[in-house]
């Protein structure tokens, strides 16, 4: 898997300037592994300083009051638990023997103090800091110092565990060190946390102020979770990637393709929450939260929760919404259809239930349309719960609702049975590497090839009963245009349905093409990264040959 380098423009840089079995819709999850000792196995709920206070309003009075607030408005009991200071709370010097100190007119009464305080309330303290030698605010100029973690991670750790933080927000802030080098850092700084004994959570940035590397590496073995995408702000959609800054539909595209990379203890993080913010409608606004609960990310609310309105509240405290988001399987949503405007969502639940979300991207009211079988239920009967109303109704297996401009129908279906599904990724035979979607592309055409095994998303392969391969939850592997002739190339290209679209898995260990009857290979029986896969006639040896692993 080759990453893709794209540049950023950082928000504080904005600031500062002004046997193949075939796929189920719904798959079980792949054989990714939580970073060693994560204390994270739901998602995080909670509420972070940064979008509402940024760097130069943030102090101790003003995280107090957001404390205050998550009690008394009713978010604490709904599950929210950490607060989270954010950069800037620190003195720009460290003292004589190297420690961080607080900020002595922001934070006069010191970090213990505030933690202790936090907890007080039934609630857990997250602080802010970076592997490098500045934070983020640091490096644009807007505060002093440099008093980053590099080479200081153990004594930081063992501070952060004598002030009782709960979870630790560390944030790249570096266009320099390869991605290799990033992982290090990283780690070094996981494992100082878990050597302090304490339990913190442990969630990182690697894109900020660097080369976007959240989407295309699966840091699930390094962190209990891991920005995916550049920083999110209340903007519905623009024409960006995956580049400063980026509305709630950008995010999405980046997200939902990396659910296989999801669960108990590894978490993709598609950035704090904007609910509430005034770039976002209501609806908007509904339909943000609701796509965040249903993909398994971290719930971290960014709004002033201090001042916000009864339909906010509403919407961030949602039982039905957060007990999805909360379930034990840990499954990220998959978009399992994406018909342009109209897109399907389905999270498979430890109970055997569904919930799936069908979101109107477009600009007017439309009636979309799923099923039980597209969602991954089998049966005759189902049963339907409104996650906004929490209403129930009955159906024989069609989901369908009239659904208004950027809003998001959700349901939860229970009644059926679970389709029979296998996600793991495919090693060949005859190279030892794995197959790969080039350079993590999510494009329909994407080129498939062979390459160093890994956990990402783009070597998790899922089949289910029909025949299709799916990667990302909506792509199949295909036959590029319905091809039947040796050489032909295989892409990935939007779920259809049609027999180029199909395998079967043989009994040698071959995967067989229905529309042309040719089997999966590789070009030239070609052994090394980025040899391209292809059609051929079937022959039964080892660059034809794929196995689970």
């Amino acid at each position: 898997m080759r990453t893709s380098i794209r540049g950023r423009l950082p928000r504080l840089l904005a600031a500062a300037a002004v046997a193949l079995t075939l796929l189920s819709s719904v798959p079980a999850q792949p054989p990714a592994q939580a970073a060693p000792g994560s204390p994270a196995l739901t998602p995080p709920l909670g509420w972070n300083s940064w979008n509402s206070f940024g760097c130069n309003n943030v102090n101790e009075t003003v995280i107090r009051q957001a404390a205050d607030a998550m009690v008394s408005s009713g978010m604490r009991d709904a599950g929210y638990d950490y607060v989270v200071v954010d950069d800037c709370w620190f003195d720009p010097q460290r003292d004589a023997q190297g420690n961080l100190r607080a900020h002595p007119t922001k934070f006069p009464s010191g970090m213990r103090a505030l933690g202790d305080y936090i907890h007080s309330r039934g609630l857990k303290f997250g602080i802010y800091q970076v592997p490098t030698e500045r934070t983020c605010a640091q490096r644009v100029g807007t505060y002093p110092g440099s008093t980053g973690s590099s080479g200081h991670e153990v004594r930081d750790a063992n501070t952060f565990a004598s002030w009782g933080v709960d979870y630790l927000k560390y944030d790249w802030c570096s266009p320099e060190g390869t991605r290799e080098e990033q992982i290090v850092r990283f780690t070094l700084m996981r494992d100082a946390l878990r050597a302090t004994g304490r339990p913190i959570v442990y969630s990182i940035n690697p894109n900020s102020f660097h080369a976007v590397t959240g989407p295309t590496y699966d840091w699930g073995q390094v962190a209990d979770l891991w920005r995916t995408t550049e920083d999110l702000l209340d903007i519905w959609q623009n024409g960006n990637t995956n580049s400063y800054p980026m509305g709630v539909g950008n995010v999405i595209d980046i997200n939902a393709p990396l659910a296989a990379q999801n669960g108990p203890g590894h978490w993709n993080d598609p950035d704090m929450l904007v609910v509430g913010r005034p770039g976002l409608t209501l609806t908007e606004s509904r339909s943000h939260f609701a796509l965040w609960a249903l993909m398994a990310a971290p719930l971290m609310a960014g709004n002033d929760i201090r001042t916000m309105s009864a339909e906010v509240s509403a919407i961030l405290r949602n039982p039905r919404l957060l007990a999805v988001n909360q379930d034990a399987l840990g499954a990220g949503g998959r978009r399992v259809r994406d018909d342009g405007a109209a897109e399907v969502f389905a999270k498979p639940l430890s109970d055997g239930s569904v919930a799936v979300g069908l979101f109107n991207r477009g600009g007017g009211t439309t009636a979309i349309t799923t099923t039980a079988a597209q969602i991954g239920l089998s049966g005759g009967t189902f049963t339907l719960t409104d996650l906004w109303t929490g209403a129930t109704s009955t159906t024989g297996g069609q989901i369908s609702a009239s659904v208004p401009a950027h809003g998001v129908a959700l349901y939860r279906v229970s009644g059926g049975i679970p389709l029979e599904n296998t996600t793991s990724r495919l090693r060949g035979a005859g190279s030892g590497r794995c197959l790969d979607v080039d350079d993590a592309s999510t494009a329909s055409g994407a080129t498939v090839l062979i390459w160093d095994c890994h956990t990402a998303a783009n070597q998790s392969w899922t089949t289910w009963p029909g025949g299709e391969i799916r990667v990302y939850g909506d792509k199949c592997l295909d036959a590029y245009n319905q091809g039947t002739t040796n050489g032909t190339p295989v892409v990935t290209w939007p779920c259809n349905g049609q027999n180029n679209q199909k395998w079967t898995l043989t009994s040698d260990g071959s995967i067989r093409n229905v529309h042309s009857g040719l089997c999966l290979d590789v070009s030239q029986a070609g052994t090394v990264n980025g040899t391209a896969v292809i059609l051929w006639t079937c022959n039964g040896r080892p660059h034809q040959k794929w196995a689970r692993t």
